[in-house]
C-alpha cells in the first residue's frame, strides 16, 4: 500500500461537476493498493498518518501531528500511484489491485483510519474521474510505502 501525502490548507473532490469532500487545514491522502496488501498494511499506514508530525509549531517547525491541528483528511483512491514505467512510454498499472480487492481495501482503509484520528474522513468515489484541487500548503508532499517499514 501506497500514500501520497500533502499537507494543504485546502482540499477538494470534484465529481461531474459536484463537489463531494472539501478541507482546510489537513491532509490529502492519495491512497494506491496492491495485491498483497493487508490489514496489518492499513493499521501501520492510518497510525503514521495520525502520528506524522508535518504541521508547523509556533516557532515555524515542522513538529505537530494532524491531532495537534485539529486537522480534517480527504483520502482519495489512485491506482496510478503503482505505475510501472521502466519500459516504454505507456505506464503498466499491472501492480494495482483490481476493483474486487481494491474496493474493500479502500473502504478498511477508511473506516480504519476514521477509528484512529476519531473524525470523519472525507472521500472521492472509487474509480471515478475525480478533479482534485488543493493548495500544498509549504509545499510539504511525503510518499510512504508500506512496504518498505524497515
Amino acid at each position: 500500500m501506497k500514500v501520497v501525502i500533502q499537507r494543504v490548507s485546502t482540499a477538494s473532490v470534484t465529481i461531474e461537476e459536484k463537489e463531494v469532500a472539501s478541507i482546510h487545514e489537513g491532509l490529502l491522502v492519495l491512497l494506491g493498493i496492491v495485491n498483497e496488501d493487508t490489514q496489518e498494511d492499513i493499521n501501520w499506514l492510518c497510525n503514521k498518518i495520525f502520528n506524522l508530525r508535518i504541521f508547523s509549531d509556533e516557532n515555524d517547525v515542522m513538529n505537530k501531528s494532524l491531532l495537534d491541528v485539529d486537522g480534517d483528511i480527504i483520502v482519495v483512491s489512485q491506482f496510478t500511484l503503482h505505475a510501472a514505467t521502466k519500459k516504454g512510454n505507456r505506464p503498466s498499472y499491472i501492480k494495482a489491485a483490481k476493483p474486487d480487492i481494491a474496493i474493500p481495501l479502500y473502504e478498511l482503509f477508511i473506516n480504519t483510519l476514521e477509528h484512529v484520528i476519531g473524525k470523519t474522513v472525507q472521500t472521492g468515489k472509487f474509480g471515478a474521474n475525480m478533479q482534485v484541487g488543493l493548495i500544498n500548503d509549504g509545499p510539504v508532499t511525503i510518499i510512504i510505502d508500506s512496504k518498505n517499514k524497515e
